[in-house]
């Protein structure tokens, strides 16, 4: 492990840190990190509050696909802490929750209503590329998702490639 020498260290001052010291001291797995309930609840509200990104036509295009995943995952992933479905139920239902007290919400119904929107939402986003881009994005928009997770600036790296003078920030 790489040893870092502070400014006075350099200097003769105080001794050599090793990373690996300071990583341990940081990520220390021995002392469990306990969550209120209202926490907890916050942190699902938190990740239901994402789900406006995808109506932002500013969101960078990786980030929106990352989230239509999340949002229509395979249902039996649906009843795992912090999937879209777990999220609507608990802040439907807490009375930590900083909506008011909803009841159970039919998420195959809030499903439909953003599916009934994504196309505009996507839309939006891809504007601003080549017209062959867009044509590839909603023809292909699961392999395009899985390129972009991968590497996240693949899209411009296409771009580049097919011509070297565009470039979506320039």
């Amino acid at each position: 492990m790489r040893q870092y020498l502070s400014g006075a260290a350099r200097r003769g001052g105080m001794p050599c840190v090793r990373a690996e010291d300071i990583l341990t001291e940081l990520f220390d797995d021995d002392e469990a990190v306990e969550f209120t309930e209202e926490e907890v609840v916050h942190l699902h509200w938190w990740l239901l509050q994402k789900v406006r990104l995808l109506s932002n036509e500013n969101t960078p295009l990786a980030d929106k696909l990352e989230l239509v995943r999340w949002i229509f995952t395979d249902p039996e992933r649906d009843t795992r802490p912090f999937s879209f479905v777990n999220c609507l139920r608990v802040v439907s239902c807490s009375p930590f929750s900083r909506l008011p007290f909803l009841g159970a919400l039919d998420p195959q119904e809030i499903r439909d209503w953003i599916g009934g929107q994504l196309r505009g939402w996507i839309e939006a986003s891809i504007r601003q590329y080549p017209e062959w881009v867009r044509q590839e994005v909603m023809a292909n928009p699961a392999w395009v998702a899985d390129c972009l997770a991968r590497n996240p600036q693949w899209l411009n790296e296409q771009i580049r490639r097919h011509d070297p003078r565009q470039d979506l920030f320039s």
